[in-house]
């Protein structure tokens, strides 16, 4: 495995009498954009939200197995600090309605009490904005609300809202789907150029764009790891049965 940097080890979850992941054993590489497919309800979510310990914050929720962040195992990390290093963006663009723009990207400072000089806000807010290629397009409305941008806008500023805190993973939940072809262009193109410095996750319906952006696919159906693998090998031969289904359209 190049240069692992996340280890999913025996790892199951759910909610009450319900098991969603059943024993995943999965290795992410550092610096490369990893895609988890799968149909509606095989727990796609649900394990992006074990990785940044969101899962356990559900009434209800129980995991068993291990999760490795580098070497240590994130249960015994602090969940604050874990949420820093491993960032997440949501389906829909959730700016925060009542901040503007400029608060929005230093909201995760706020959120944690990380006390900043104007100065410092100010380079953080324009380094953040220029890296999802947000800058030019509102650097004289920073301080206009989140919610005026349009919906790509919306969750180029969603990421650089989790950009600010420098993670070292990013988890993306189908960040896409709401989106026109154009923002979702957008997004693509500065998720490859992303990787260069972190660590993407993403969950997608979305077969074309899993094969566009991804360099491996992880493959769930039922709870369960069907297959992983580089994404030109699963895409042009899979070696799950299951898996060539899934992506001729059999089922979805």
């Amino acid at each position: 495995m190049e240069n692992r940097i996340l280890k999913i080890e025996d790892f199951s979850a759910g909610y009450g009498n319900l098991t969603i992941l059943k024993n995943i054993n999965l290795e992410i590489s550092k610096n490369k954009i990893t895609a988890i497919m799968g149909p509606s309800g095989c727990g796609k979510t649900t394990l992006i939200r074990c990785i940044n310990r969101m899962h356990e914050l559900k009434k209800d929720a129980f995991h068993y197995g291990k999760i490795y962040l580098e070497n240590e195992n994130i249960f015994n990390m602090n969940p604050v600090i874990l949420r820093r290093k491993v960032g997440m963006v949501f389906q829909k663009p959730n700016p925060f309605p009542h901040m503007s723009i400029y608060e929005n990207v230093l909201a995760g400072y706020l959120i944690n009490g990380i006390k900043l000089k104007k100065a410092e806000k100010d380079i953080i807010v324009e380094e953040t904005l220029k890296k999802v290629a947000l800058w030019d397009e509102v650097k004289d409305k920073l301080y206009l609300r989140g919610t005026y941008l349009s919906g790509g806008q919306q969750q180029r500023l969603c990421i650089a809202r989790t950009l600010a805190l420098k993670p070292e993973i990013l988890l993306l939940d189908e960040p896409t789907s709401s989106l026109d072809p154009k923002s979702t262009f957008e997004i693509e193109r500065l998720l490859e150029k992303l990787k260069e410095n972190l660590t993407i996750i993403i969950v997608t319906h979305n077969i074309s764009q899993a094969s566009r952006i991804s360099d491996y696919v992880a493959f769930l159906y039922l709870g369960e790891l069907v297959e992983f693998g580089k994404s030109e090998k699963v895409f042009t031969s899979p070696t799950n049965k299951k898996t060539e289904e899934y992506l001729s359209g059999k089922f979805g």
